[in-house]
């Protein structure tokens, strides 16, 4: 949620960053202004009105000692009940529609950031070798079922188009992703979260994710209870409300954490020829990265963020690039994101293995989540940031053929090999 000081101050220019965003706000902007002096004016005048009901109760026994008639006083009174009242009633209908707007608006984006889409991101740097074939390279798809890794047909089979199932050594090797992501990121001292897959509709509207995109998770309907309930889209979803309507010290502060979940989206491949396999999904397994900072800390918290995503794809040896998001490329609830992508040689191309985003406040506003200030007492809004370390979707695809060999064996990348029992190359039964 934006600070509404921000938009009274200067709402040509969070106009502007709206639009560097490429979302017009422009009206949502002017009506919230608009309710925000109607809600003042009205709190002013219910107080006045309270303030006065208050004097006018003071007189009743002095008039009743003196003998006089008290039935004007008790009038207005009356009067003065029934306006608070009504007063209070449009109150909570403009408040109503204040907090709607108000949730409504994405992040502004930082300065620093290009205006317009993906057309603008900015590659900030490459880092380790193309992969070159003296062979014709195969497909992950053709060199997963070859191998006996996954089962595209039955995961179809179980759960319909954009789902498959990891099968025999396919399903080892995921898991020695997933641990190898863990042990690392324990080894830098995060804590790790294993927390729920169901959720409750307020962790996302803490997230940034509802109202405007409550379409595209899964929705559990429950004929026993009238709560909204969905399944979580990534593990930011609950890890940002994990201190939701708290206040926390600030020698707490940072908060470090990491989450491994299934993830589950709505979203489904575009049916285009180089996205068929496993590049997107209705389900797939990601491991999260999530902190709490002080304001002050936050952009160091995010570079840090950033060179853990980085260190991960590069201790399995791939070519990958990291790339600073134009201000429309930003999801709605981030204030900046850098997108690791990496190369799937099928695709021809870089495909997002991890986005690690600065928040700023925003999320911070919407869950209520605050810090104590040590030296003056006074409490302020922590920053949240967030970032894959890592998805698995892509990074499986990727492994698969850039450590392809001409036999149509794979290479395990030397990190994985623990995991694994020392298996150095997967190769046809």
């Amino acid at each position: 949620m934006i600070d509404i000081r921000r938009i009274k101050e200067d709402p040509s220019k969070v106009k502007d960053g709206f639009r560097a965003k490429e979302v017009n706000c422009d009206e949502q902007v002017d009506r919230i202004l608009e309710l925000d002096t109607q809600r003042r004016a009205m709190i002013a005048e219910t107080e006045a009105m309270k303030a006065e009901q208050n004097k006018v109760s003071k007189q009743i026994p002095v008039l009743k000692k003196n003998g006089e008639d008290v039935a004007p006083v008790f009038a207005r009174m009356g009067e003065l009940k029934a306006a608070i009242a009504a007063n209070d009633e449009k109150l909570r209908d403009v408040e109503a529609e204040y907090r709607t707007l108000m949730l409504s608006l994405p992040n502004l984006p930082d300065d620093d950031l290009l205006p317009g889409g993906k057309e603008n991101n900015e590659p900030l740097r490459y880092i380790g070798e193309k992969c070159q074939f003296d062979f014709e390279p195969k497909h992950h798809v053709d060199l997963c079922v070859g191998l006996g890794l996954i089962d595209y047909e039955r995961g179809v089979k179980l759960a319909g188009a954009g789902n498959w199932m990891y099968t025999g050594m396919g399903a080892r090797l995921e898991w020695a992703l997933l641990n190898y992501f863990i042990d690392t990121h324990t080894a830098d001292g995060y804590d790790f979260i294993l927390p729920p897959h169901m959720l409750e509709y307020q962790c996302g509207e803490t997230a940034g994710q509802f109202p405007k995109f409550a379409d595209e998770v899964y929705k559990i309907a429950n004929p026993t209870d009238d709560r909204t309930h969905y399944m979580l889209p990534t593990a930011e979803a609950a890890l940002a409300s994990v201190y939701r309507d708290e206040i926390l010290s600030e020698s707490d502060l940072p908060k470090k954490f990491f989450a491994y979940t299934p993830c589950f989206r709505r979203e489904a491949g575009s049916g285009r020829a180089d996205e068929r396999g496993m590049v997107r999904g209705h389900q797939f397994n990601k491991v999260e990265m999530f902190q709490f900072t002080r304001p002050e800390d936050s952009d160091a918290a995010f570079e840090e963020l950033v060179t853990k995503a980085e260190n991960l794809v590069k201790g399995l040896g791939f070519h990958f690039r990291t790339v600073k998001l134009a201000a429309g490329d930003c999801s709605a609830s981030m204030a900046r994101t850098y997108d690791i992508e990496i190369l799937i040689p099928s695709m021809d191309g870089y495909k997002e293995v991890s986005s690690v985003s600065n928040a700023r406040d925003y999320q911070a506003r919407r869950g209520n989540i605050r810090f104590r200030r040590e030296a003056t007492g006074k409490t302020e809004f922590v920053h949240t940031l967030n970032g894959s370390g890592l998805a698995t979707s892509r990074i499986f695809p990727a492994m698969v053929e850039q450590n392809q060999r001409a036999d149509g064996s794979v290479v395990v990348p030397e990190v994985l090999r623990k995991y694994l029992g020392g298996i150095e190359v997967i190769e046809k039964k």
